[in-house]
């Protein structure tokens, strides 16, 4: 868990840093540190499902649908 935050604090770092650099803003430097890692982190995860099918087709498994979760009391 440190290493991921760590991974986390380096890429607000630099995301800050850029944006900063390139408009000379805080406000902007710190909106575009917020906003691009969390759609990077979107990004991240379709692109981890659409590979996981991708390797499901490869092995030739058809990847399951996903389940509907029903209460049973």
């Amino acid at each position: 868990m440190i290493k991921t935050l760590t991974f986390a604090l380096v890429h607000f770092t630099v995301a800050f840093s850029v944006a900063y650099l390139l408009t000379g803003s805080v406000v902007v430097g710190g909106l575009l540190a917020l906003v691009e890692p969390t759609l990077n982190t979107v990004a991240y995860h379709l692109h981890e499902r659409a590979w996981r099918r991708i390797e499901a087709m490869r092995r030739g498994v058809r990847a399951a649908p996903r389940a509907i979760a029903t209460a049973n009391p």
